[in-house]
């Protein structure tokens, strides 16, 4: 009888320490609080600012843009009609919303077979990986948030035929990247974090 009480019990114990793996930090307007509340996510961003160049408040925002630090973040299914499942909206998929193609370009160039989106060390180094493309492809500084988060978005040849300019929602949201990058790094200064 003990037995399967206990085996219960311990499978209960289980599923509720799995269950929030990829729940996104409680303060996302607060960098010092993300670093605090999840100190791997400022280690991987450190690791991959050593590594790329890209600096920790450009990956923030980012990311905050991309998933707001979900890390099993998905794009919206698609309907017709409003009620027949089409599929989503596109392939992008974990903490960086990286496309399929595009991930596995980076696994490919890396040698980071094993990467998985939904790992933060994994989706920041993919970051500065595409990132540091940018800056090579179309000179955009990687401290240039806003920029970066319109390549990041367009890809590197719609950024350059400047397939932006069409879309005012995208050059809003930039800008957005860009004032959260600003503010995260003043955070991230006062608390000592960077």
């Amino acid at each position: 009888m003990f037995k399967p009480v206990a085996l219960l019990g311990v499978l209960l114990l289980l599923a509720a320490c799995g269950g929030g793996r990829y729940d996104p930090p409680s303060q996302l307007d607060n960098a010092c609080a993300i670093a605090a509340e999840r100190p791997q996510y400022l280690r991987a961003m450190k690791r991959t600012e050593a590594r790329w160049g890209v600096p920790i408040p450009v990956q923030m925002a980012t990311i905050y843009q991309e998933s707001r630090f979900r890390g099993d973040a998905r794009t919206p299914h698609q309907y017709a009609l409003g009620v027949i499942p089409m599929g989503r909206l596109s392939s992008a998929y974990g903490y960086a919303q990286a496309l399929d193609a595009t991930w596995d370009e980076y696994r490919s160039e890396t040698r980071q077979r094993g990467a998985r989106r939904d790992r933060i060390d994994d989706a920041t180094d993919f970051m500065g990986w595409y990132m540091t493309k940018t800056e090579e492809r179309n000179g955009v500084s990687k401290y240039d948030a806003r920029n970066q988060y319109l390549a990041y978005h367009e890809g590197h040849t719609g950024y350059a035929r400047g397939s932006y300019r069409a879309k005012s929602w995208l050059v809003r949201v930039a800008g957005e990247v860009g004032d959260r990058a600003v503010m995260y790094d003043a955070q991230l200064r006062a608390c000592g974090r960077i």
